[in-house]
């Protein structure tokens, strides 16, 4: 299996990084992350600029040409096509992470739900995303495609690799387009099973022994450090205050209407 860093250490080219990003892009589109012109993806080229999708782009519908390249201050390089509104996003990332090549930014529909119910999803309760990601906290509501999202991800940015947007999506990066991509459905899988998990009455979360022995076992297994915090340092799910739950048979409810609107 090929490791973070031995791919860190591969640079890809830019046909290689066009055609990650188009492939990655449909995968989006295909696996309902996104609707419509919604989404963004870029990659760091080893020159010190970058690739971005086009603005206004159905990402099932992305094709080398709707690839175009801009410098660090967001100047395009050679193109007509304008770039993503969100880039101001993506160039603030890679500013701040210098190991992150690549950036994805979607609509991940149970996701965003956490997002828009003010939720952060925690990162004591699923071995693989404690392992694999880490926290995934809920940045400050911010307007899109303004500079205040980039604001917003300031706080987390340097040690998270995904970050929920209040009222908007999720942003998530890594040292490739497929790792960045794939920490994507790794986000949307575990709010869907959390989801799940609170209409069946909550989620358990891990022990503080237990987090020790998979910290333990990480380094050695999965080639990653986990850090362990106190148990009473360990967060507990954010949820605005102003936000009270909804009662279960209600969201029981609204879950059956969408069954069968979707079966109609």
């Amino acid at each position: 299996m090929t490791t973070s860093s031995q791919r860190s250490n591969m640079t890809p080219d830019r046909t290689d990084l066009v055609r990650a990003i188009v492939e990655a892009s449909h995968r989006l589109a295909a696996r309902g992350l996104v609707a419509a012109t919604d989404g963004n993806i870029s990659a760091r080229l080893p020159g010190g600029t970058f690739l971005t999708t086009r603005t206004g782009l159905a990402k099932g519908s992305a094709r080398p040409e709707d690839i175009l390249e801009v410098d660090a201050s967001g100047g395009v390089v050679g193109s007509s096509l304008r770039p993503s509104t969100e880039l101001g996003m993506h160039l603030s990332i890679y500013a701040e992470r210098p190991d992150v090549n690549a950036v994805v930014h979607a609509h991940p529909p149970y996701a965003t739900a956490f997002a828009v119910a003010g939720l952060a999803i925690r990162d004591n309760v699923f071995p693989e995303v404690i392992v694999g990601l880490g926290s995934i906290p809920l940045a400050a509501y911010a307007t899109p495609s303004t500079p205040e999202v980039a604001a917003s991800l300031a706080p987390y940015v340097r040690e998270c690799n995904a970050i929920l947007l209040r009222n908007h999506g999720v942003v998530t990066y890594g040292v490739s387009v497929e790792e960045a991509y794939l920490r994507m459905e790794k986000v949307e899988h575990a709010a869907h099973i959390l989801l799940l998990a609170r209409l069946l009455g909550g989620e358990t979360v891990l022990t503080h022994d237990q987090l020790q022995r998979l910290a333990a076992i990480s380094p050695g297994s999965y080639g990653k450090s986990v850090r362990v915090e106190a148990p009473d340092s360990l967060p507990a799910p954010a949820r605005a205050e102003s936000n009270a739950p909804l009662p279960e048979d209600e969201v029981l409810a609204a879950i059956r209407t969408m069954i069968q609107k979707g079966n109609a």
